[in-house]
């Protein structure tokens, strides 16, 4: 850790930051938040979080990587993301699939992963449904990864660990009339031996997500504070946001000091499963809890609108082909200004969903 004396800085500092590093000014079209991915969920969102930064799909793929959800990453750097998110040691694998269905299943570690990455290896060769192979894959592996599914009558493996073990089996995940596909991705990569470049990642999340703590860079990552400790980068600055200590790399320091303010009239359109919307720190970005639970529900959720670096309400988009009509719900009054760039930016989501007219409504 670095000896700096601690930084003090206010939430509206820290989301001025946020907002900076995220390319929400559209200035380049390859953002550097994509070192994370754009969340797809629900399926065909993160289209909208691309364009919210100026950017677009291509070069990228649909993987299940983070925590096992659905992300789109660069394709040229799926084997190195790979790497960095396979578990660091027996303890950190066993946390990030340990649940009440497979309780002795999880205790066997990185085996569980190794050996469900390479049942999903064998038996995606070409493209298949979810379920197909989730009945081959759990036929693969020991039955203490699996449980009993009393509707199916018959055993499946976790669900977690058969997403988590996605990228490791080198699996792209589609969609066909609605159902989930898997397919080899075309450029294939082994089973890491080990992990490597973990350490960039949590960098990666401080620098994109930070000022913050090991518990909510370890809560992205889906396990524990305790077993990212040995990666827990150096060359970090303590900063203290409105009395609570978070981290920082140090070369972020000028940025976050120096991060420009943003007018309200700056709008846009973020899915619910944006970047922006990843960080772990909810109450800072939304500090009324009832609005919390509005933004961030479990099934469902609504997209968020962000008016300069504040999110001043909820979006819901519905309708396809000609028209799409996007329902815009303020926390308050929006001013004018407000409304006149969310008619922009209802257009860039009808747009990204290959609509030709936009219809939004504020209520």
């Amino acid at each position: 850790m670095n000896d700096t004396a601690r930084i003090v800085v206010s939430r509206e500092q820290v989301l001025r930051y946020r907002v900076a590093a995220h390319g929400f000014d559209r200035a380049s079209p390859t953002p550097g938040v994509l070192v994370l991915g754009v969340q797809d969920t629900p399926h065909g969102s993160a289209p909208a979080a691309l364009a919210a930064r100026g950017a677009s799909p291509g070069g990228l793929e649909r993987v299940w990587s983070f925590r096992g959800a659905p992300h789109l990453h660069r394709r040229t750097g799926l084997s190195a993301l790979a790497g960095a998110l396979w578990p660091l040691d027996d303890a950190d694998a066993t946390a990030r699939i340990s649940t009440t269905a497979i309780k002795e299943g999880a205790k066997l570690g990185l085996a569980a992963f190794r050996v469900t990455a390479e049942a999903l290896r064998r038996t995606v060769v070409e493209p298949l449904g979810k379920g197909e192979v989730s009945t081959a894959v759990s036929a693969a592996v020991p039955e203490s990864l699996t449980s009993w599914c009393t509707p199916c009558g018959a055993r499946h493996i976790s669900g977690l660990l058969f997403q988590q073990a996605g990228l490791f089996g080198s699996v792209r995940v589609g969609t066909e009339r609605g159902k989930t596909v898997l397919s080899p991705l075309g450029s294939p990569f082994p089973v890491p031996e080990a992990a490597s470049g973990t350490q960039d990642l949590v960098r990666a999340y401080l620098r994109f997500l930070g000022p913050a703590t090991r518990a909510e860079v370890a809560a992205f990552l889906g396990t524990r504070p305790t077993a990212i400790r040995p990666v827990w980068p150096a060359g970090l600055v303590e900063v203290s946001v409105d009395g609570v200590p978070a981290w920082l790399p140090e070369s972020e320091v000028d940025a976050l000091r120096g991060a420009p303010r943003v007018g309200a009239s700056s709008v846009r359109l973020l899915p619910p499963g944006d970047p922006f919307l990843q960080a772990r720190d909810r109450s800072l970005l939304l500090p009324e809890r009832a609005r919390q639970k509005e933004l961030w529900r479990a099934i469902g959720g609504p997209g968020a609108v962000l008016a300069g670096s504040e999110i001043v309400g909820t979006w819901r988009a519905r309708g396809s082909g000609r028209r799409v009509e996007v329902t815009v719900t303020g926390f308050a009054a929006l001013s004018a200004a407000v409304r006149r760039a969310l008619e922009v930016e209802a257009r860039t989501v009808a747009e990204v969903r290959g609509a030709k007219e936009a219809l939004l409504r504020i209520e």
